[in-house]
């Protein structure tokens, strides 16, 4: 692949817009970034669990903090990394929109995951799986049941950024053709999927094709494409803040202590090359006596040293990714010394953080919730004539009208609009439906 032809500004939906020039305005990679930013769903994430539930008292990452810092070190990522490319490209004159290009992907890169957390992805799986959504497996093709039987946020977020909604405008954000690329962490469809990971559903199939043509980005002989390189920073980025952050919330909560953490951060420097660097360190602990600051100190020492090391590792086998056969990512690519600490760091997260009952018990929740919110809706919008599902789909917002009366198309109206919905607003409707609580009865 060629960094001429995967760096484009031009937007989906607008293809014949001519864009304008750069010293008359923002250049279109900014633009990217204020359009998700200023956007209904970007903001709905304030209130998507991002791993704990959201506590009234103590502050914890949602899904709206968690994105906007991996924006940050995904724009630290791609800056770093434009700097070094200019200087093997200068004819590329989009080479230095890198760093704006990976933010903008980064903020993007959970806009398509449902309420709370990643047990929403399962949650609405099992009801096509397990509960009333499997008789229709029958009506629908193979691609279109794997679309809901192994929902991912990931083809959910690209759909959310490029379909046409009702009322919507053609292309949907009608965001740059290599910012799209830079989202799409798995770059095929659910039937090519060997787990449940894929990049798009087959309604937004079309839409990847056009992009992946475009850029030029190679296809497989499977049928999968190669990665659009940025993928791999904003996955770094991903990867770095929620291994790294998901601690620092473990300690506000009281779930993991003090000398855990810190031993679980230092753990990511060589004791024996960098030890100017952990004395360091140890006397800026000494002079910075509140825990929390010490910990966030930290936690921003590792981040640095992560961001260059991968970094470091793109540079090192950017042939492999332009050639779409560099396989894992970076941060699987780290020295000994780090990547046994990230080793740690998931091992302890899992047993201890990932598995706390308070993020097990919204999971639980999770799955009562959304299942019932499904159950409702799509039969309501499978029998549209009877007398409770008119009133049930009064309640389900004209953008989400289906496209056409297909069973897929109606179906995937409704998980669109579930998929969108905060935590509080599913909790809030289920109550109602269920009549355990009414408007203005206490």
């Amino acid at each position: 692949m060629d960094w001429n032809q995967l760096l484009s500004a031009k937007r989906l939906g607008m293809e014949e817009h001519q864009p304008l020039a750069a010293h008359e305005d923002r250049t279109q990679f900014q633009r990217d970034y204020d359009r998700i930013i200023f956007s209904s769903p970007f903001r709905r994430m304030q209130n998507k669990t991002q791993v704990f539930p959201l506590p009234e008292h103590v502050f914890v990452h949602n899904r709206l903090t968690h994105s906007l810092e991996v924006a940050s070190v995904g724009r630290s990522l791609g800056s770093i990394l434009a700097e070094r490319l200019v200087k093997k490209y200068p004819e590329n004159q989009l080479i230095h929109e890198i760093g704006s290009i990976v933010s903008t992907a980064c903020l993007a890169h959970d806009l398509g995951n449902p309420p709370f957390g990643h047990s929403g992805e399962a949650a609405i799986s099992n009801f096509f799986l397990k509960g009333n959504g499997k008789k229709f497996e029958q009506e629908l093709s193979p691609g279109e049941w794997r679309d809901f039987t192994h929902f991912d946020g990931n083809a959910n977020a690209f759909r959310t950024l490029t379909h046409q909604f009702n009322g919507k405008r053609n292309g949907g954000f009608a965001l740059t053709y290599s910012t799209l690329a830079s989202i799409v962490k798995y770059p095929f469809e659910s039937t090519a999927a060997t787990k449940s990971k894929f990049g798009f559903f087959q309604s937004d199939k079309e839409n990847y094709l056009k992009i992946a043509e475009t850029l030029s980005i190679h296809r497989n002989e499977d049928g999968s494409f190669c990665r659009h390189p940025l993928v791999y920073l904003v996955e770094a980025a991903d990867d770095i803040c929620y291994q790294i952050m998901d601690l620092e919330d473990a300690f506000k909560l009281g779930i993991l202590n003090y000398d855990t953490i810190k031993d679980l951060f230092l753990g990511f420097y060589d004791s024996e090359t960098e030890k100017a660097q952990l004395d360091r360190i140890e006397n800026t602990l000494l002079k910075v006596t509140d825990r929390n600051e010490q910990i966030s100190y930290l936690r921003a020492g590792v981040i640095g040293k992560l961001i260059y090391e991968c970094i470091r590792i793109f540079e090192e086998n950017e042939r492999e990714i332009l050639a779409g056969t560099f396989k894992k990512s970076l941060i699987d690519r780290l020295p000994a010394v780090q990547h046994a600490a990230v080793k740690r760091v998931q091992k302890i997260s899992v047993a201890e953080v990932y598995n706390h009952r308070t993020v097990v018990e919204i999971e639980i929740a999770g799955y009562k919730i959304i299942g019932t919110l499904l159950d409702e809706f799509v039969e309501a919008i499978m029998t549209p004539e009877e007398k409770y599902s008119k009133k049930i789909l009064s309640l389900l917002p004209g953008q989400y009208k289906p496209a056409d009366e297909s069973t897929y198309s109606k179906i995937q109206s409704v998980v669109d609009f579930v998929a969108g919905m905060t935590d509080v607003f599913a909790l809030d409707l289920y109550r109602k439906i269920k009549g355990i609580s009414l408007p203005g009865v206490v």
